[in-house]
């Protein structure tokens, strides 16, 4: 009984391994009416069907709106009869004339005011001759004087990096010049350092007046300078050294030489 029952499971799990011969002759078939029907199609579209012909635009025409024709005369009419521009500008009546003035009766000046007649003047003229020096006082045009300039005594500025530290105090200046001539000197510049104690420590020249030995003294003049002390010990107690520009422009109060008649120069 076992026996007979194996057999068959035995052989539903084996696998056909015959040559598929039905399915090649399909789709031989297949290949040859597919090869047909394209080359019915072909046969079809290429010789029952013309090809398209390209047609040429028919050629330009020009048409003349002349007046020797009834119908070239009936569209020149209706041109005239649509033009816009007749449509919309103001028409007189032909009954009016043009520039027609109004009829208003023209009054003359003469009539409103009578106007006042100028006397004749005398027949009697004076053919003396005209005297050269008539009578009178000669005006006289007094020059007005120039201003006499005042004493111009010599300033000294700081730069705005020297505000903090107070108000200078300068002494009395008194410089002399080393060159006689009448051109006032340049405005000379100093880079300057303060210390704490607001003393001048350092004064190195930036430009020069065109006298060094206004330049000496103007530097001189600005060591012995000193500062307030207050603001110094409680704003800039932190800083060793501020620097700063000080400017000084000269006065007239700068001495010159003096010059003899035999050339020599005298202080």
């Amino acid at each position: 009984m076992n026996t007979a029952f194996s057999a068959p499971a035995a052989e539903s799990l084996l696998f056909s391994w015959e040559p598929p011969r039905r399915r090649k002759i399909a789709i031989i078939a297949f290949l040859t009416i597919s090869l047909i029907a394209h080359a019915l199609c072909f046969y079809v579209f290429q010789i029952v069907y013309p090809p398209t012909v390209a047609l040429l635009p028919p050629p330009a025409r020009v048409s003349v709106i002349a007046p020797d024709s009834e119908e070239g005369r009936t569209l020149l009419r209706w041109i005239d009869a649509e033009d816009p521009a007749l449509a919309f500008t103001t028409q007189r009546p032909p009954e009016a004339r043009l520039r027609a003035l109004p009829a208003v009766e023209h009054i003359p000046s003469y009539r409103a005011a009578e106007p006042a007649l100028k006397e004749v003047p005398p027949l009697t003229l004076d053919l003396r001759i005209p005297s050269a020096q008539p009578p009178g006082a000669v005006p006289f045009a007094h020059r007005e004087a120039a201003p006499a300039l005042g004493p111009a005594a010599t300033a000294v500025w700081f730069s705005k990096e020297l505000d903090a530290l107070g108000n200078p105090t300068l002494p009395k200046p008194s410089f002399a010049a080393s060159a006689s001539n009448d051109e006032s000197p340049q405005i000379v510049r100093f880079r300057v350092a303060v210390s704490s104690d607001g003393v001048i420590r350092y004064c190195f020249p930036l430009n020069s007046s065109g006298d060094p030995a206004l330049d000496e003294q103007a530097r001189r003049y600005l060591v012995l300078g000193r500062f307030s002390q207050s603001l110094i010990i409680t704003e800039k107690a932190d800083r060793s050294l501020a620097w700063g520009i000080a400017t000084v422009e000269w006065g007239n109060d700068v001495t010159r030489p003096k010059v003899t008649p035999t050339g020599a120069v005298t202080p």
